[in-house]
């Protein structure tokens, strides 16, 4: 991955900044202009920078017996060097063992630079104009890809992504925020400098702490602490290890049946009159779901880490039937909790459970739906940590389950982005799907967090409408709080305490949203919107007669914003929309809902 180098620290709020974001280096100014800091202030920001981030001293004129004075009191680690510079002060940087950066500004010095075959510097950085905030032509730029080069420049969340795709540098060098487009911000605006551009706070987020910007963590009991732990670091191993690796991807092929379908929808196409509709199609998978993805993952962990049982919450059923499948197929006990309400609402998944061995237990508190399902699972495991081993069905709850679950997931981010890639030659415009703890949103969303010109579009359940207490739009309408082991957004009242929601999705009808997705909202990188009951009711119609497919209610409330979004849109734009799973399950309830009795 590329390495992130934040330069300009003048204050310990700064510092305290970076710390949050955790990149690879960071940088105070020496050199004469308006971030210069004294000694002091350098003290002071190298005491309160994490010790794992180096410090870099940037210099142009001042002399070796300063810079070697610094470096002896550890005040800084590394020294950035403005060309030229005698040799003879190089060689007594290296010689005390100094790690140096050489810079390099404009063409002919970067291109000196490169063909130096003398050059003994330890890292490069390439800029237009020492700080100008000016942009380098990086067409003309030569290869530097063969050493350790920082770009800088001119690099803003715009254009940071084209950048690293066209250049391949080492790393980039991100001033305190202070440049853009070119031009220099008021002294007042940078006052308070230092801003983390939204990409790069996406790309800092550490997800060995499971935190998301101010939100994921860990905020269970201290009795299941070492056990979560004990699991991020069996995952850590995991995610290294090629036999695992090799596990999961061979069940995801040959048990799960992906890569699944990306499906170009000419009739919605043509009906809508917009952009061009790709629908992937997670609905195609074993178990008729997003959900096994994830399972398949963590049952391999499960059985790494030796456990003997799972235990697994579900709202609509169908975590619930990923669960029982995977542990029917490795040989576990198998337990799963779902609201009372869900499962007079989802009788049918309820028998599958139950077909495949698992024990189905009804929760009857609270407003006995996905809520308290997971509440009942997280006593369970609370109760037992040792021999259980608890699936978590979306990418929520403490450190490791919101960065695991969305890592398991990021197959369908990965698969669309391949699949358009041959079928159209590029990237969609806007990629679009259902929201409720976030699973399936944050898998098809993974791949391209990272593409700022790819719009993310999250849709939330709005139940009886945004203005209603009868709704489940947590991003819309929730604030920050403290539930299930993390910290992100709830619906709750200004006690803390969590209200009931509501929605005709039992997979949607949840109180919160995972961190990652929180975090995305918060930065502006991904859009989330509210879809009612009607609306999703009347896409569920719609995609079926328009291109034979019954997909999920909880699918239907991406397919009905879609609806919306894709007559707005030019013809030669692309939207790709999850359909996270089949409509099966919800066809008796669909069907009460508009008025028709089925004798099941």
């Amino acid at each position: 991955m590329t390495k992130i180098k934040i330069c300009g620290l003048m204050t310990r709020a700064d510092a305290e900044a970076v710390n949050q974001a955790q990149p690879d280096f960071a940088g105070v100014v020496f050199a004469t202009g308006r971030h210069r800091v004294t000694i002091e202030q350098a003290e002071l920001i190298r005491t309160t920078l994490n010790d794992q981030i180096p410090l870099v001293g940037v210099f142009t004129d001042q002399s070796i017996e300063t810079i070697l004075s610094l470096y002896r009191k550890k005040i800084i680690q590394i020294v950035q060097l403005h060309l030229p510079r005698e040799r003879k002060d190089v060689e007594r940087l290296k010689a005390e063992g100094v790690s140096l950066i050489q810079v390099a500004v404009g063409f002919e010095q970067i291109k000196k630079m490169v063909n130096n075959p003398q050059d003994v510097s330890d890292y490069r950085l390439v800029d237009a104009g020492s700080g100008s905030g000016q942009q380098l032509d990086w067409a003309t730029l030569p290869d530097l890809t063969r050493n350790k080069t920082f770009l800088a420049g001119g690099l803003n969340v715009a254009n940071l992504q084209k950048a690293i795709d066209q250049v391949q540098p080492y790393g980039v060098d991100l001033s305190s925020g202070s440049e853009q487009n070119g031009q220099k911000k008021s002294k007042k605006k940078c006052k308070h400098s230092w801003r983390l551009p939204t990409e790069m706070e996406r790309r800092m987020t550490n997800e060995k702490t499971g935190r998301f910007g101010q939100f994921g963590g860990q905020y269970v009991p201290e009795t299941l602490i070492p056990e979560l732990n004990r699991m991020a670091a069996a995952y850590e191993e995991a995610k290294q290890d090629p036999a695992f690796q090799h596990d999961y991807r061979e069940l995801l092929a040959n048990y799960a049946n992906r890569p699944s379908l990306l499906y170009y929808a000419k009739n919605m196409t043509k009906d809508l009159g917009g952009a061009k509709i790709y629908l992937k199609r997670e609905d195609l998978n074993h178990t008729g779901a997003h959900k096994i993805n994830n399972v398949i993952g963590q049952a391999l962990l499960a059985k790494r880490m030796g456990k003997k049982r799972l235990i697994a919450e579900t709202g609509a059923g169908q975590h619930g039937v990923a669960t029982a499948t995977i542990a029917a197929l490795f040989g576990f006990e198998c337990d799963v909790y779902m609201g009372k309400e869900d499962t007079d609402r989802q009788q049918l998944n309820v028998y599958r459970m139950e077909l495949l061995g698992a024990t189905v237990h009804p929760v009857e508190t609270g407003t006995k739906t996905l809520k308290d399902a997971v509440n009942a699972a997280l006593q369970a495991y609370a109760a037992n940590p040792d021999d259980i081993f608890y699936v978590m069905g979306s990418a929520t709850g403490p450190h490791p389950y919101p960065s695991m679950v969305r890592n398991f997931q990021s197959v369908i981010s990965e698969e669309s982005k391949l699949q358009l890639q041959k079928a159209e030659g590029r990237l969609p415009d806007k990629v679009v799907a259902c929201v409720g703890g976030g699973s399936n949103a944050i898998g098809s969303f993974a791949a391209y967090i990272d593409q700022p010109a790819v719009t993310l579009i999250g849709v939330e359940a709005a139940g009886k409408g945004l203005h209603s207490t009868d709704t489940a739009a947590t991003i819309e309408l929730g604030s920050t709080g403290i539930f299930h082991g993390m910290k992100s957004l709830f619906l709750q009242n200004k006690a803390g305490q969590i209200n009931p929601v509501y929605s005709i999705s039992a997979g949607l009808d949840y109180p919160g949203v995972g961190p990652e997705h929180a975090f995305l909202a918060a930065t502006k990188r991904a859009k989330y919107v509210g879809i009612t009951d009607d609306e999703a009711v009347g896409a569920f119609e719609y995609i079926a007669k328009q291109e034979g497919i019954i997909a999920a209610v909880e699918s239907c409330h991406a397919i009905a914003y879609v609806q919306k979004l894709a007559p707005t849109l030019p013809k030669d734009e692309i939207i790709v929309c999850t359909v996270s799973g089949r409509g099966d399950k919800d066809v008796a309830a669909i069907a009460k809902y508009q008025g028709v009795e089925i004798n099941e």
